[in-house]
């Protein structure tokens, strides 16, 4: 399992979630709910550059047959835009399929609504989408998902 802090990102379309792992790659935590738009970017890269991360895990959101959805094509771009931004930190895009719903049912679980926690469900879809990334390499011992090379890269 290789160490280092990696950064968990939740693309959505008006906001952005944001988790860290432990310096051991061990366990996911939330860190921020990042609204979409100007300066998103710099907001999720600054967070990486607090937590000195080695790495940044984008959720990609597939549909349960394993084909793209309406949002592939944007959680791809974004990858990309902070794979630009950020050429020295790798970027991948991990499989994140029932994330939100995973996130939405963690939460009534835990007698919280959908509607009482939106600002919050997007940074738990960022800790699952983490830490599912985390338990796949250490299970597999290979990284997880997709590397994104960036555009000249």
């Amino acid at each position: 399992m290789r160490t280092g802090v990696r950064i968990g990102v939740d693309v959505g379309k008006a906001r952005i979630g944001v988790a860290r792992s432990d310096p051991h790659g061990m366990l996911a935590l939330p860190v921020a709910t990042v609204p979409r738009g100007d300066g998103d970017i710099a907001a999720i890269l600054g967070h990486a550059a607090e937590f000195e991360a080695t790495e940044i895990i984008v959720g990609l959101p597939l549909s349960l047959g394993g084909g793209d959805t309406p949002s592939t094509g944007d959680a791809r771009a974004f990858g990309a835009l902070i794979a630009e931004r950020a050429p020295l930190t790798p970027v991948r895009l991990v499989d994140e399929r029932l994330s939100t719903v995973s996130a939405q049912n963690a939460l009534r679980a835990t007698g919280r609504t959908v509607k009482n926690s939106r600002q919050i469900i997007d940074q738990v879809a960022a800790v699952i989408i983490l830490q599912h990334a985390l338990d796949y390499e250490r299970s597999s011992g290979k990284a997880p998902g997709t590397i994104i090379v960036p555009a000249g890269g």
